[in-house]
């Protein structure tokens, strides 16, 4: 006795399956990817360079932006130049994310004194200090907005 199937072949379907699995895997990670990448600190325009470097993983971000008087940023919080060396030593010192360095994030329009000022204060805490900087070609970009 032979057993045949009255049932057509469908291979395709089994290819189909996974298919839905990856669109929807792409659909996820477009939805949520852009909250994985977080922007600390307050929007500035950065000058240009052509230097590149690795993500820091124990950093605080420290915001500069032009005015008469500067204003002066901890991550998201106002702060006086005063006050910075204390907020600088409390994450530090803190024991959830001691933090190691400072990426300086300073607008186009501030002197390079008080740039000096704010980095100096952060190398007498003992922290490395990265200077940011934009992209050539997203500096072009932005100019054409």
């Amino acid at each position: 006795m032979k057993l045949e199937s009255t049932l057509p072949e469908r291979p395709g379907f089994l290819f189909v399956v996974p298919a839905f699995n990856l669109f929807g895997l792409l659909l996820v990670f477009f939805l949520l990817g852009p909250s994985f990448v977080s922007q600390s600190g307050v929007a500035v325009e950065l000058p240009v360079s052509r230097f590149q470097m690795e993500r820091q993983a124990d950093t605080t971000v420290v915001t500069v932006t032009a005015g008469e008087p500067p204003g002066y940023w901890v991550e998201r919080e106002p702060v006086s130049l005063g006050q910075l060396s204390e907020r600088l030593d409390a994450r530090r010192g803190s024991d959830s994310a001691p933090a190691t360095s400072v990426l300086l994030r300073v607008d186009k329009g501030v002197s390079v004194e008080v740039q000096r000022k704010v980095a100096e204060i952060a190398l007498q805490k003992g922290l490395r200090v990265y200077l940011l900087g934009q992209p050539e070609g997203a500096a072009e970009s932005n100019a054409d907005e």
